[in-house]
């Protein structure tokens, strides 16, 4: 991972945090490496990061970590106060968005909240321009699938949440929600 790549991670990172404070138990999916749930330890959190990448599994206190994709690799256990996707759903193929939305659901306590971020579809020629000069590694770009942040907040309310929050940030570039689970 090079530098930018850190930098815009952790600007995701900062993004989310606030959303989990009252969170105790935190499925991370797409965790990379792990650097959310070193910071959410120190919060004394706990609970699973998931990510078929994982070449290496991270040693954080309080934390699980599965090489898998989410749904299916994620073991049975305790329902979770939050689960966050960090520029993670945009890597879903489309016919799978409405099972990972009714898997959020299923795995969170009521009123459990869903934290992500979404990059806008203006990013992926940055980001080309970006790996092209060898900025950024790029973190599977050929895998966006064309995605359109629109489709979140329809996504996530057809699989019973209630929108918290949309904003906007990195000077529009990316996007922030929050649902939360209702029944």
């Amino acid at each position: 991972m090079k530098w930018l790549d850190r930098v815009i991670r952790d600007w995701r990172i900062r993004r989310a945090l606030p959303h989990l404070a009252k969170a105790d138990r935190v499925l991370d999916v797409g965790c990379g490496d792990g650097e959310l749930c070193r910071r959410l330890a120190k919060r004394e959190v706990a609970g699973v990061g998931i990510d078929p990448r994982l070449a290496k599994l991270p040693d954080v206190a309080g934390f699980e970590f599965v090489t898998g994709n989410f749904p299916d690799a994620l073991p049975e256990g305790e329902p979770f106060d939050a689960i966050t996707m960090l520029a993670v759903l945009e890597h879903v193929p489309p016919g799978q968005k409405s099972a990972w939305a009714e898997a959020c659901h299923a795995r969170l306590v009521e009123g459990g909240v869903v934290v992500l971020t979404v990059p806008s579809s203006r990013v992926d020629a940055i980001l080309t321009m970006l790996r092209f000069f060898r900025l950024v590694d790029g973190m599977a770009l050929e895998e966006h699938h064309g995605f359109d942040p629109n489709e979140v907040g329809p996504l996530f309310e057809a699989a019973g949440f209630q929108p918290v929050i949309r904003k906007l940030y990195q000077i529009g570039l990316n996007n922030l929600f929050v649902f939360s689970k209702t029944t």
